[in-house]
């Protein structure tokens, strides 16, 4: 099992108690009051089954505080999932900190900053970047890209999964649309293997059918379920920030509700993905410190509830280059998350929104998690390391503490070393070609590449997760989701030397 990082000081807390008990009424006032949308008719029933308020007309549930509280006292705190390689499990929750990728739907030109569409090679490559790297500990949903060159949109997903399987042992997670969830679960199942599932709500306080189909269908297979509204203030959620802590909330809260109802200590995590509006433009505003605020807040309820978070905005910025916006921006997001207190953050190689990722910023990337995960550790505080006796030992000047053995013993325990990181002196730096923290993640990339293997699937699982393909395939171009163009172009790209069954 992943160790991840354990945290050894209380949480960040920017809210009076009082305050986090008028935003917990104001979530039960919204769900009792307002209401939610569910557009599904089996989960209408189990609703209503349950002692909800159901407009059948409307699709509206109204759910009383009483199911609620009950509901969250189902949830786990903490539990176990299984990645492809034991070794790799997680057990989430707790104090422990564990950090992911973020997604991009294209990889970047680093002399243009221009998106494009990533190759099957780009996208392969990719994933074994991120198996490598120390401080990543699962791997998202879509990623590292939402597809790659040849690929129908209809089958992106699940090509992106399959990359994954092949190309990592480490934990996942697992979108929906059209169905691609039942193949996807094929394939976990294939290899041994549990993930996340994508359970994701439409702002304002609506669930549609496919995503509830699939969340029957994740917890049906013992998955636990990611949820993430997407919420952007003043657009789909109030443009306080108390207020957007009311309804996105009230919106996962539900979700929580129905998986209990579906199945009593069903897993779930949900996840911070929200962003203030850019009111100039109407876009989502990444990188904005209103988002951390929320975020911190976010923690901080759902400790009340005890349930372990997830937060998946931070690792998005504004800039559209690996620059000094995109690390202040990424950075301070990062850190005040991971400070008020959650469970999984989602980070590596996310640039500007969903739209662009980066292997070299993954690489960067994983420095700045082990330098977040090396904070939380936080100070041990004992004889050995107060080391009284060692001071008095080497006394003033001339003394010094290089040549100890307490030095060579805890050094390394105590700093943290980058690995991507220009650390150099000046003159060092000027005799070795100036080179800066971007050059540095490239050559990491290369040796990755060169030198890491990815523990492989055995044949009969390859020929298994194929055979799911060519299934979910001929399903979708039956179904008319893949022209006659798209089926061609995609048939030529399995015949390249980059596909495994070429």
């Amino acid at each position: 099992m992943l160790k991840g990082f354990t945290r050894r000081f209380k949480p960040l807390e920017i809210l009076r108690e009082e305050d986090v008990e008028a935003i917990h009424k104001g979530i039960l006032d919204v769900l009792e009051q307002t209401g939610v949308t569910f557009l599904h008719e089996r989960a209408l029933k189990v609703f209503e089954k349950n002692g909800c308020k159901v407009d059948y007309d409307e699709e509206r549930v109204r759910i009383p505080p009483w199911l609620v509280e009950e509901c969250l006292r189902k949830t786990p705190s903490s539990y176990h999932v299984k990645a492809r390689d034991p070794k790799k499990d997680l057990a989430i929750g707790a104090n422990t900190l564990y950090f992911a990728n973020n997604v991009g739907m294209s990889t970047m030109d680093l002399d243009t900053w221009e998106p494009r569409i990533p190759t099957r090679k780009e996208n392969y490559d990719a994933v074994k970047i991120m198996d490598a790297l120390d401080n990543q500990h699962l791997t998202a949903c879509y990623s590292p890209y939402f597809g790659f060159e040849g690929v129908p949109p209809v089958m992106a997903m699940l090509e992106s999964d399959a990359a994954r399987v092949r190309n990592s042992s480490k934990f996942t997670w697992l979108p929906y649309a059209n169905d691609c969830e039942v193949f996807s679960i094929e394939m976990a199942k294939t290899v041994g293997t549990q993930a996340f599932g994508q359970f994701l709500p439409a702002p304002p306080l609506t669930y549609y059918s496919d995503a509830i189909e699939a969340a029957f269908r994740w917890i049906e297979a013992d998955f636990p379920l990611h949820i993430a509204p997407g919420d952007v203030y003043g657009g789909t959620a109030p443009a306080t920030i108390a207020g957007a802590s009311v309804t996105h909330n009230a919106v996962i809260i539900a979700g929580i509700v129905l998986a209990q109802l579906i199945k009593p200590g069903a897993k779930v995590i949900p996840n911070d993905m929200s962003f203030p509006q850019n009111m100039r433009t109407g876009a989502p505003a990444f990188g904005e410190i209103g988002a951390s605020l929320h975020g911190a807040i976010f923690n901080q309820i759902y400790r009340k509830y005890g349930v372990p978070t997830l937060d998946s905005d931070a690792a998005y910025t504004s800039s559209k280059r690996i620059d000094f916006q995109s690390s202040y921006e990424r950075a301070i997001g990062a850190l005040t998350r991971v400070v008020s207190g959650t469970h999984i953050m989602c980070l590596h190689g996310a640039l500007h929104g969903e739209l662009t990722w980066s292997p070299i910023l993954a690489i960067l990337d994983d420095d700045m998690a082990g330098m977040i995960g090396r904070f939380i550790q936080g100070v041990e505080v004992d004889d050995e390391t107060l080391a009284l006796d060692l001071i008095n030992q080497v006394g003033p000047i001339p003394g010094n503490y290089l040549n100890t053995a307490h030095t060579r013993q805890w050094w390394k325990k105590e700093q943290f070393v980058p690995k991507a990181a220009d650390r150099l002196t000046y003159p060092e730096w000027m005799k070795t070609g100036k080179r800066d923290c971007i050059d540095y993640a490239k050559q990491r990339m290369e040796e990755i590449l060169a030198t890491h293997k990815p523990i492989p699937l055995t044949s009969s699982q390859e020929e298994e997760i194929e055979r799911i393909l060519n299934k979910a395939r001929e399903y979708y171009r039956k179904k008319g989701l893949i022209s006659d163009e798209e089926w061609s172009v995609y048939m030529k790209s399995l015949k390249s030397p980059n596909y495994p069954f070429a």
